[in-house]
């Protein structure tokens, strides 16, 4: 089909790329055009670039896990995505197809608006082209989306997991949680409704005992930054429906960033939010933090339990934090104990169903 600006492309340069987490779903096999000229890219569509100056990101994280050093000159796989991090960079999807950055390790191309102080400049990459499939249609990680499963009304007792920011101990207070329904003998399901994509958090939880994680990039999305909210309510209830349809007993999951990031505020607000869970822990660096976000999250009517997170390494903070919000501050090790089944409420919600039957 070599046609202007639709080049067939070379069965050994498709299996030298470098190929990442965000775009897992796609099979290289589908690879089979590169669409060149004049395009306007769209969330989600995969790109095959070269690394042109190495910056922050050094590795590309693969679909399989393992970081994969970079090198100028390599060709990878991206996926056009949003970016919205605080503590790295803030990064939206350009209107054409002339250089960009990689804006995180787990495979997200964007142009960088702003950046931490403590951040090396973005790596640059070079576009060369939309990747295609064999109809010259460009691919789309929407086109490999998991499909939200027929649903009889059934599901599991759920926790979520939300925090004062980017890096509050959400994911470790997860994974420890997780960890604790497990160990109680329980089929855990989790995930990370919203944020970038990346696969270290999803690795945290397979590691804790859960059975099945899901991420926001199994529904489509590369990230959920500047998503509509009806949007972000979707991914959130197909994947808790998918997780549901699995057959566990409980799920754990987790909410990106903070109180003030927009998509996390817009869901938390939202009454699909308040229908899906049973039991909310907030996790905060300090005790002022952790009494923001849980007298936040009260003003909202969510069952808030308990608090967590980065603070639980200062017991004079936990002693702070317990005395400003009335709430138990649960450390790691309360976390992952099985007693942590009583704690959150979920012995009472299974009588209450047993009762019920």
């Amino acid at each position: 089909m070599n046609t202007p600006n639709v080049t067939v492309l070379n069965a050994n340069r498709v299996a030298g790329l470098k190929t990442p987490y965000a775009t897992r779903r796609v099979p290289t096999s589908a690879f089979v055009t590169l669409l060149g000229g004049a395009r306007v890219p769209r969330v989600g569509d995969l790109i095959l670039a070269r690394v042109d100056k190495l910056g922050q990101h050094r590795h590309l994280e693969l679909a399989c896990g393992r970081r994969a050093r970079l090198y100028e000159g390599d060709e990878i796989v991206l996926a056009y995505g949003n970016r919205y991090a605080p503590d790295q960079f803030e990064a939206e999807v350009p209107s054409d197809l002339g250089p960009c950055h990689m804006v995180a390790g787990g495979g997200v191309a964007a142009r960088v608006i702003t950046r931490h102080d403590k951040m090396r400049g973005a790596t640059v990459v070079q576009p060369l082209g939309l990747l295609g499939d064999r109809s010259g249609r460009p691919l789309n990680l929407a086109d490999f989306a998991l499909d939200a499963p027929r649903t009889d009304g059934r599901r599991a007792f759920t926790v979520a997991v939300v925090g004062t920011s980017m890096n509050a101990g959400k994911t470790e207070t997860a994974s420890n949680l997780i960890r604790g329904f497990a160990s109680a003998g329980l089929r855990v399901g989790a995930a990370k409704v919203t944020g970038t994509g990346a696969g270290c958090d999803v690795w945290m939880m397979v590691d804790a005992g859960a059975q099945r994680v899901l991420d926001f990039t199994d529904v489509g999305l590369p990230s959920t930054y500047l998503a509509e909210p009806r949007e972000v309510e979707r991914v959130m209830g197909t994947l808790l429906d998918v997780l549901y349809a699995s057959g566990v007993d409980v799920v754990v999951f987790e909410v990106a960033d903070g109180l003030y990031q927009r998509e996390t505020a817009q869901l938390l607000k939202s009454q699909a939010f308040a229908r899906a869970v049973d039991a909310v822990v907030f996790a905060a660096g300090d005790a002022m933090g952790s009494a923001g976000g849980v007298q936040s999250l009260r003003a909202m009517g969510l069952p808030v339990v308990a608090a967590s997170g980065l603070l639980t390494a200062s017991p004079l903070a936990m002693r702070e934090a317990a005395h400003a919000t009335g709430l138990e501050v649960l450390d790691l090790d309360a976390l992952r104990s099985p007693g942590i089944l009583d704690f959150m409420g979920f012995r009472a919600a299974e009588s209450l169903a047993v009762g019920a039957m």
